[in-house]
């Protein structure tokens, strides 16, 4: 006879112990699929009804958001930058949080833990302990999330109203600014000054830059500042990235203003351009750092050696030539770095930056260095634009990415610095705008279509150049093409990556 193996039967009470062991399990389980559902077939039914017509109606929520944003793409920037929805969102995140986690004890309460055995038990016990943390301390995550973004949108968009296009066109200031050791939060003197020309329709943006050293110029008509100085900025030692202090030094010019320096700083750049500036954005150049490490650096041409600091600092050295991906202390000394070098390059380099943040940065490097980048622009990052003007804004930056941007830099050899003629700079200002203003017929066109309407090949500058392709003939930006004496590419193009 073949030999059998023994096994022995199970005891009923085993038997009995076995099946309150999967139940227990599975009430923890269809909580951790369904919340509520425990309740609705072991226990409180009232509750687990509220539970779970609770998540459906989310659910349902969720979908009909997702649905709609597909066909509305700025549903969720409008939904994302109003701060009473966000903060409801929060709480809501926060209470959910606390109820699952309520409803995970309870189901482990309905699997009647006291009659199980123990090894069981502590089993129950601990995979209970695991789904109630996770679920909790994953809600609670996305609370401080939503809490962060909030927190940014509250301290960047400080608007109070809407502005309409001017001629088509939204002109927004931007201003970059040194802090001053806390005192306040930005530096009394812009250290640079760039005007974005966006149509409204297609985005196509011009970049008009300002020379911090200009003097004589006349200030916006019936501003305040025009007042005081009809005849142009002529005082002792005025040049425009001075207007600002002057203006907090005399703060009855502007009553009623909370930022005197700005208000008067966006008079004498609607003065020089005779463009209305729509809302003004001021970054602290010391916290751009953080903002470019925190999208994970920026890819530049480097075609000379860029100085990082000057000659008697101790951490002195330069970047080297080469197509390199920059973080963002090497990045803040591309933009700023003037020693062997002058102002007019400097900004020929800060235009380049600004276009590859533009070109380099998508909505998934955000995502996915959200609270760096929100901590980061929260601190460093002020603007007059409304929340509810973040969505057209966005889409028009996402419009602009597939567009050339030109550029307009009111410098020499175009413009004499120390004494400008303002109806030339209006002119020049009103040509540069005019050819970045696509007709109605070329709305509507393919990309792919140049001005002209005849088809071109991508512009080469959209490859990276060598290092030694530069103008040699005089000093180099080191970012754009060309040089002191013949002018950077940079500083006026209809096309600023083929000059960067």
């Amino acid at each position: 006879m073949a030999d059998q193996t023994y096994r022995p039967q199970r005891t009923a009470a085993e038997r009995a112990s076995r099946v309150r062991f999967r139940r227990a399990m599975a009430l923890l389980l269809i909580t951790l699929l369904l919340p509520g559902s425990a309740q609705l077939v072991a226990g409180n039914r009232r509750v687990g009804r509220i539970a779970i017509w609770t998540v459906i109606g989310l659910a349902v929520t969720g979908g009909l958001v997702f649905g709609i944003s597909l066909l509305w793409h700025g549903l969720i920037f409008r939904l994302g930058t109003t701060p009473w929805l966000l903060g409801l969102f929060r709480i809501g995140l926060i209470a959910g949080a606390i109820a699952w986690a309520a409803l995970f004890v309870d189901a482990w309460r309905l699997g009647r833990p006291l009659e199980l055995e123990l090894k069981q038990r502590r089993v129950v016990v601990a995979i209970n302990g695991a789904l109630a943390f996770s679920v909790a301390a994953t809600l609670l995550f996305g609370a401080h999330l939503v809490g962060v973004h909030k927190g940014m949108v509250e301290a960047i968009f400080a608007g109070a109203e809407a502005a309409e296009a001017h001629n088509g066109r939204f002109n927004v200031l931007l201003a970059g600014a040194d802090s001053d050791g806390g005192k306040t939060r930005w530096g009394l003197r812009p250290d640079s000054l760039t005007v974005a020309s966006i149509d409204a329709v297609t985005g196509r943006t011009v970049l008009i830059g300002l020379p911090r050293n200009m003097q004589k110029f006349t200030f916006a008509d019936g501003s305040p500042m025009d007042k005081k100085f009809p005849r142009g900025f002529d005082c002792d030692g005025c040049y425009l990235n001075g207007v600002s202090t002057w203006a907090e030094d005399h703060k009855e010019l502007y009553k009623g203003e909370d930022h005197p320096g700005m208000a008067a700083t966006v008079d004498a750049v609607e003065g020089i351009t005779d463009l209305q500036i729509s809302y003004y954005a001021i970054v602290d150049l010391n916290g751009f750092q953080e903002i470019v490490d925190a999208i994970g650096g920026v890819t530049l041409n480097v075609r000379q050696p860029i100085p990082v600091g000057l000659p008697s600092d101790k951490f002195y050295t330069h970047i080297q030539p080469g197509v390199k991906k920059l973080d963002g202390w090497e990045t803040l000394w591309y933009a700023r770095a003037r020693h062997d070098s002058d102002d007019y390059s400097r900004m020929a380099r800060q235009k380049c930056v600004l276009n590859a943040i533009l070109q380099q940065t998508s909505p998934a490097d955000v995502v996915r260095h959200y609270q760096d980048v929100a901590k980061a622009t929260g601190s460093t990052i002020t603007t007059t634009i409304p929340p509810g003007e973040i969505e057209r804004f966005s889409a028009l930056a996402l419009k602009a990415k597939s567009q050339k941007i030109s550029t307009l830099s009111l410098v020499p050899p175009l413009v004499d610095t120390a004494d400008p003629n303002m109806s030339d700079i209006h002119a020049e200002v009103r040509k540069a705008v005019k050819k970045a203003t696509p007709k109605k017929e070329e709305v509507f066109a393919s990309p792919s279509t140049g001005d002209d309407g005849e088809t071109k090949a991508p512009a080469a500058g959209n490859k990276p150049k060598a290092s030694g392709d530069s103008d040699k003939s005089g000093p180099v930006t080191g970012g754009s093409l060309g040089s002191r004496n013949k002018g950077y590419q940079a500083n006026a193009t209809d096309d600023l990556a083929s000059a960067c």
